[in-house]
């Protein structure tokens, strides 16, 4: 097959080429850093030509410093993704693998004792600032046990990076629908790796931690270090593109968690980095971001089932390897 890989440059991108490469697909890469870029479509009219699909991994990514960050969020990210499925509509390109994310949830799942399943909203300013980190349920107030969220779940994104993720969602299921094109939408959970880029504001946590670590500085973790995340090695999501080129169905878009199933707090993810880096070890702030959730880990079932995906790197292992391996 041969495959337009957006943002093949990148992180993820990289890994994601000689994934497909190894499965014998013929890539094409399309990356600002080597001179070109998804808002142009004269750009796309030059690549697309001949291509069987597209794996869609150039976004900007992480939380962003302010609202100041809106306009490049929208541009790369929505208008970005909708001059792509314009051109792939012109060269009749009918498979599309988008990049999506877990950030499309907003708070993940939530039993309550009284009243079953339920979506907090939005945590306070003030109970952050008091150090109450855990949402409460939204009917009653009582604690809250996290659960795994699926597929089908509402979406509620809580931020300019999670709103444009889920723009290009929908966008992609529009040109799905209009085109008769087969779209699957891959929601990465906590990505990382070797060649993650260094600590930035727009940087995932774990590297904002190994960044810290190879300065010689203790990571500092955020809010009380209890929140759960589903770390994923950039391997295993380089895998789960490559298994996703012939998933789908034509006119639909069907979105997959990429995730391991096996979450793990934030703290406890920044003591294994550590003791495998040699120290020191981290230091729990109680520092909070008003964008951030509390708890958001996901069922694979489903890209256990239609995609046979199941990510294989160990957690201990994954992070023993990102400790010392280069940083992009």
């Amino acid at each position: 097959m041969k495959v337009l890989l957006t943002g093949s440059a990148g992180f993820i991108g990289t890994h994601v080429a000689k994934a497909l490469e190894a499965a014998g697909h013929e890539v094409t890469g399309l990356d600002t850093r080597t001179g070109g870029d998804v808002r142009t479509a004269a750009d796309l009219d030059r690549v697309l030509p001949g291509v069987d699909a597209v794996a869609h991994q150039a976004a900007k990514v992480g939380l962003g410093v302010d609202v100041a960050d809106l306009p490049d969020y929208a541009s790369v990210n929505v208008y970005g993704t909708a001059v792509l499925l314009a051109a792939m509509a012109r060269h009749r390109v009918t498979r599309l693998v988008l990049a999506s994310s877990m950030v499309v949830y907003g708070e993940g799942a939530y039993d309550c004792p009284r009243h079953g399943r339920v979506r907090p909203g939005p945590r306070a300013a003030e109970d952050l600032a008091a150090g109450r980190f855990e949402p409460r349920c939204p009917h009653c107030a009582a604690p809250l046990r996290p659960a795994e969220i699926e597929e089908d779940a509402p979406l509620d994104p809580r931020n300019a990076y999670a709103t444009t993720k889920l723009a290009q969602e929908h966008l992609a299921a529009g040109w799905a629908r209009e085109t008769g094109g087969t779209a699957v939408a891959l929601r990465y959970h906590n990505v990382y790796g070797p060649g993650m880029p260094r600590d930035t504001p727009y940087s995932g946590v774990a590297a904002i931690f190994r960044s810290a670590l190879e300065s010689g500085r203790a990571p500092r973790v955020f809010e009380d270090g209890r929140q759960r995340r589903d770390f994923i090695h950039v391997h295993d999501i380089a895998e789960a593109n490559t298994a996703a080129l012939t998933a789908g169905h034509p006119g639909h878009l069907t979105p997959y968690n990429i995730a391991t199933g096996r979450p793990r707090t934030v703290g406890e993810m920044a003591a294994t980095l550590a003791s495998a880096h040699g120290g020191p070890p981290p230091v729990t702030t109680g520092e909070y971001r008003l964008g951030d959730v509390r708890h958001v880990t996901a069922s694979p079932a489903r890209a256990a089932r239609d995609l046979g995906f199941r990510a294989r790197m160990d957690f201990t292992q994954g992070m023993h390897e990102f400790a010392t391996a280069p940083l992009g």
